[in-house]
């Protein structure tokens, strides 16, 4: 394909065609482009017509059509044929930086993104002179053009992050800090001073801070595997900057979205990582600035609302505190009764209460909220950070801990017991906290493998988790229900064996649940304890314990597919699965029924 105004009209007109909602007219022109890219010159035609066409809606498609083609053509793969020739490689490499530079927004994250995916499998080798051409902008004064550099530095860099160590990887972040490191440096001080020449300047502010939160992301990449010389020698500049942005208030950058984190949340948390990156990998260096951070840090949490846009801020303030209080040589930070009662009351406390928006994704985005839940995927939640410190605290100071929170505990179960129908949340609380405290180490096969030996589960659980499951209507407090469950399920290991059946006809029973959270977590919890072992490797519950409940166990699973937002369930499904398994030839009465319905949900999801 040559590069003529007629080429550049034909990709015009087929670019405007894959944007048709018809498919008679959208397919067609999909094929010619999958048909006419490994033409050479191809990648060039787009990169010109995202340059100089007039219609922004073709600058943007060339953009996304451009980008997809590098990420599956731009690899060589041994024994295959290259699919992008040596001319037109030459010639992206060349072009797309300043193109990149000089594109509006929503074109340069494109671009951007195109080329760090060059940049995985050229640079530095054969790309030796991109990092010279980036950090040559920083002079140019334009924060559009920087933050594009930053952008794309960041998407190139932040691999570091979990590379394995490498002499390849050692050489090329050593090249990296030897180019990128001190421009930087005097980019992160150039950009404070302006933040206090516009202090009042909204929209100057707002592009600044978008800078400083990538320059963060950077310094967090470029020390992650580990502590450069370059950085040792200037860990004050970075150190004290850092140190004032936590302190930094700006009415200017406040939102009213209580939902989405603004810019000054999204660098303060990021500070947060950085400060944690260093207190865990870098302790010794780190510690004259360590009381400074803590101060900072804890004053940030207490007096951050509960809003949702807060949440990554939170979790990440309480994680660096979570790491700090690990560490043997910052224990005497904490050994104060007071300073731990107050860690307890005004940090760990408030963030292990179950907010509206838990409220709300239990009801409404139950998928989610049990992915979070039960599959750990709730690493930037408050409760989730809290517990993490609540285990980092009962490291060294186990003891006076419990006894803080055994307090806390009864004063919460107490206020549930003067009223359950307001005060539901306390007891939710306290469940949450008695999990923290008493976990110790956890996996998913096994629940919890080591408990704090000061919490006695056993009792907590006769006392206040199954009066809860025994009640007569299982609709009726739903979110307790569900703690209820999940106790059993971690501590399936610790609760003794009489007590889980004991548990097994309130499990079932769950399944009628409306609320998609509990009948997931009983077919769940059903399904962990049907796969313990117990003495000679057999399991744990056997089939004979198992037959009064064979039919209600079958009926209520089966129930459960047909019950709304259920019908393709996995937890049902493996439970299924897994009450096959456990009772054998008792199932053989139910089989009729059962191959019916299988039958039918097969015949429905093959659909």
């Amino acid at each position: 394909m040559e590069l003529s105004d007629a080429n550049l009209q034909t990709l015009t007109e087929y670019l405007k065609k894959t944007l048709d909602p018809d498919p008679a007219i959208r397919r067609p022109a999909e094929k010619f482009l999958e048909s006419v890219e490994g033409s050479q010159n191809y990648p060039l035609l787009l990169l010109t017509l995202l340059e100089k066409s007039q219609e922004n809606v073709i600058k943007v498609c060339a953009s996304v059509t451009f980008k997809n083609y590098i990420k599956r053509n731009w690899r060589i793969v041994e024994d295959e044929p290259n699919k992008i020739c040596e001319s037109d490689r030459i010639a992206i490499k060349a072009n797309i930086v300043p193109l990149m530079l000089s594109s509006p927004e929503q074109i340069q994250k494109q671009l951007s993104d195109a080329i760090s995916i060059i940049g995985r499998e050229d640079f530095p080798q054969k790309w030796p002179d991109l990092l010279t051409e980036m950090v040559n902008r920083f002079q140019s004064g334009d924060f559009h053009v920087i933050n594009g550099v930053l952008r794309t530095a960041h998407s190139l860099f932040k691999r570091y992050r979990h590379e394995f160590k490498s002499n390849e990887l050692w050489t090329e972040i050593k090249l990296v800090l030897d180019a990128f490191a001190l421009p930087l440096t005097n980019l992160f001080k150039a950009t404070i001073e302006l933040c206090s020449t516009h202090a009042n300047d909204a929209s100057a502010l707002k592009v600044l801070f978008s800078s400083l939160i990538l320059i963060a992301k950077l310094f967090y990449s470029l020390n992650f595997q580990d502590l450069p010389e370059f950085f040792e020698d200037n860990m004050e500049t970075w150190m004290t900057n850092f140190h004032s942005l936590l302190t930094l208030d700006n009415k200017l950058l406040q939102t009213d979205d209580e939902e989405e984190a603004g810019l000054l949340e999204l660098l303060k948390s990021q500070i947060c990582d950085n400060a944690a990156l260093y207190a865990q990998k870098y302790d010794e260096e780190f510690q004259p600035y360590l009381p400074r951070f803590v101060t900072a840090i804890w004053n940030l949490l207490v007096t951050t609302g509960q809003e949702v846009k807060y949440d990554l801020l939170v979790s990440n303030a309480i994680q660096f505190l979570a790491s700090v209080c690990e560490r043997p040589h910052y224990k005497h930070l904490f050994e104060d009764q007071n300073t731990l009662t107050s860690i307890c009351e005004k940090v760990i406390v408030p963030n292990m209460e179950f907010r509206a928006a838990d409220e709300e994704a239990f009801e409404d985005n139950s998928e989610e909220y049990i992915r979070r839940d039960l599959e750990g995927s709730d690493i930037d939640t408050r409760r989730r950070a809290a517990c993490d410190l609540v285990r980092g605290l009962c490291k060294f100071f186990e003891g006076p801990v419990t006894g803080i929170f055994s307090g806390y505990v009864n004063s919460m179960l107490q206020e549930y017991a003067k009223n359950p129908s307001v005060n539901w949340k306390h007891k939710d609380a306290a469940i949450y906290l008695v999990t923290s405290l008493a976990s110790k180490a956890q996996t998913q096969k096994h629940g919890i493998t080591q408990a704090n030996e000061l919490v006695n589960l056993t009792e907590f659980f006769v006392n206040h988790i199954q009066p809860d499951l025994k009640s007569a209507t299982v609709n009726e407090f739903p979110v307790l229900k569900a703690d209820g469950i999940k106790y059993i399920m971690i501590f399936r290991n610790q609760v003794p064996k009489e007590q889980l059946l004991v548990s097994i006809p309130l499990l079932i029973n769950h399944l009628q649940a409306e609320s998609i959270v509990v009948h997931t977590y009983a077919a769940h919890a059903l399904e962990r304890l049907f796969t313990m072992r117990g003495t000679n490797n057999a399991t744990l519950i056997t089939a004979a314990e198992m037959a009064p409940f064979v039919e209600v166990l079958l009926t209520n699973l089966f129930k459960a597919l047909t019950l709304p937002g259920s019908s393709e369930n996995e937890y049902i499904m493996k439970a299924i699965m897994r009450s096959f398994s456990l009772l054998q030839e008792s199932i053989i009465p139910y089989i009729p029924s059962v191959i019916t319905q299988l039958t039918q949900k097969l015949l429905a999801v093959s659909k």
